[in-house]
């Protein structure tokens, strides 16, 4: 292409972008009462959750951004303990979150169609079917540059720091976006699609487990992010022997196909069997004390789930005798994203088997939202289906 014809080009994309600057946003936004002594307290600092649908003007598209309509939209546990409360009322997500005075958008897992891009984005263009990363991270701060970046320094998480996926229409960061039209073709691969970001969570959960083949493994926890864990630690990374430990009825019971073995979390000592690697997806932090004493020598401990649930260790001679480790996992940056897309195309792996329910649209999402006990008790993994109708 000559100068020319790149500056027509480019004038072209920029009037797109005009032309878009007046369209309208159906959403669904949070919103939480800040705790007044949160200083004097641990864990959340918000209370009073609620959600409902908005219709907002998204304005002009920003330069190095992307306008996406949404297909998918993945609801996250984090999503559900936005809604959950204590006993002493805080909401139980403890993840970093700020509020502005009109309220969050949130969701950060999903996978939309490109409508216009911003001025420097050259990787997409409209047309393009995307998913999406969910943390923005500086690229300059000191563990950016040291490759760290689930660490980032300055990092804003999307739909938790900054408007996230809930919405018919949204803008965000073109970095963000991996180009997946060759994934999108069928409605199981959409659905899919909507689930690569808690995929690459775990993925790097078992990555940061350092799981070799042929080892033995204990999922603490049923939900979407344990039932993914199994399922790679499995079919991806070898592992010999899979346990899942899981309290909810169906949640184990849907947890069967990835796992040699399924049980509720008082059946795990009957077992008789030591693992090497335990990774906690379930945010009760109390049974990691009880499963050292089951953990092989050089055994390594992750924890993914976070609910601001204290970890005490009384087990500290186990840990010492078996040089046993205790790490956080946080994220999918670093490969883990493009690791899933990569399984996803070679077909080895399939993604919508950990989905149990499609809702309609955002009122159905809405709904959802309002009703995290009824999920956990009753589902695995929910997604809302947009591509009919936003809302």
């Amino acid at each position: 292409m000559n100068r020319l014809s790149s500056e027509v080009a480019s004038s072209q994309r920029s009037n797109d972008s005009t032309t878009e600057d007046l369209s309208r946003q159906s959403c669904v936004v949070y919103s939480a009462q800040a705790v007044v002594n949160f200083r004097e307290c641990v864990g959340s600092r918000f209370r009073e959750p609620r959600v409902w649908l908005e219709s907002r003007n998204l304005g002009r598209l920003k330069p190095g951004w992307l306008r996406l309509r949404m297909l998918r939209v993945g609801l996250c546990g984090t999503d559900l303990h936005l809604m959950e409360t204590a006993e002493d009322g805080r909401i139980r997500c403890t993840s970093p979150l700020s509020i502005p005075p009109e309220g969050r958008l949130i969701g950060h897992e999903g996978v939309g169609r490109v409508e216009a891009v911003g001025s420097g984005v050259h990787h997409v263009q409209p047309g393009d079917v995307v998913c999406c990363e969910s943390i923005i991270r500086c690229g300059v701060c000191v563990p950016c540059r040291r490759g760290h970046f689930n660490q980032c320094e300055r990092a804003e998480l999307l739909g938790l720091q900054t408007d996230g996926l809930f919405a018919d229409r949204v803008d965000l960061p073109a970095g963000l976006a991996h180009r997946v039209n060759d994934l999108a073709e069928s409605v199981a691969g959409r659905d899919g699609l909507a689930c690569v970001e808690p995929a690459a969570v775990a993925f790097l959960a078992c990555q940061n487990a350092r799981l070799a083949p042929g080892e033995a493994v204990l999922v603490q926890g049923g939900g979407p992010i344990g039932y993914l864990t199994a399922l790679l630690a499995r079919t991806v990374f070898g592992a010999g022997h899979v346990c899942v430990s899981e309290p909810g009825a169906y949640r184990r019971e849907h947890a069967r196909s990835v796992a040699d073995i399924t049980v509720t979390p008082s059946e795990l000592h009957g077992l008789e069997r030591e693992f090497d690697v335990l990774i906690e997806a379930s945010g009760a932090l109390g049974g990691v004390d009880r499963q050292l004493e089951v953990m092989r020598p050089n055994g390594r401990v992750v924890l993914l789930a976070r609910t601001g649930t204290p970890l005490e260790i009384t087990r500290v001679d186990a840990m010492i005798t078996r040089s046993l480790s205790i790490m956080g996992s946080r994220g999918h940056l670093g490969g883990a994203f493009d690791a899933i897309l990569g399984l996803l195309r070679s077909g080895r792996l399939e993604l919508r088997q950990v989905v149990t329910q499609v809702v309609p649209g955002l009122s159905g999402l809405k709904v959802a939202l309002e009703n995290p006990g009824a999920i956990a008790a009753r589902e695995c993994k929910v997604i809302a289906d947009l591509e009919e109708t936003g809302t």
